[in-house]
């Protein structure tokens, strides 16, 4: 695991997770795989039958080394079969859904993305998970001291 979207389980529950290619230059590849790069507030959207990840924060890996007008928050287009992008669309038009990356990862030598199809949490769902959590965290807390 490179880069995760830690915020993802807390905010949004998770309907459906794709795995996608990613499309990056040269000193983005380093600097993803030296785990610099931010998944938060980033989504998916698809145009003209190609999917892009948006607004995610992959800084250059040698600042004196990037190309002048570097944009570190471009769109990146990731590469999906026909039948996933045409899933993809069809669940992003739809109210209340929408794609997020959940994270980035190492396969061989390629970097991939796991996304997700979302519905965003209710505040009373997010207070819910944290109740859980804590009641873990006393009956792991408990079992350790026995």
């Amino acid at each position: 695991m490179l880069i995760q979207n830690k915020k993802a389980h807390f905010n949004y529950e998770i309907l459906e997770k794709f795995t996608a290619g990613i499309e990056l230059l040269g000193f983005e590849v380093k600097s993803i795989r030296g785990k610099n790069g931010s998944l938060e507030g980033a989504y998916v959207t698809v145009r003209g039958g190609e999917a892009y990840l948006m607004n995610v924060n992959i800084p250059p890996f040698q600042v004196g080394n990037t190309p002048k007008g570097y944009d570190p928050l471009r769109n990146r287009r990731l590469l999906l079969t026909k039948k996933e992008i045409a899933l993809l669309a069809s669940t992003e038009s739809k109210k209340g859904l929408t794609i997020v990356p959940i994270s980035m990862y190492n396969h061989g030598r390629k970097i991939k993305v796991e996304i997700a199809t979302v519905r965003g949490k209710k505040q009373f769902d997010k207070r819910e998970t944290l109740k859980k959590r804590e009641s873990d965290r006393d009956i792991s807390r408990i079992m350790k001291e026995h």
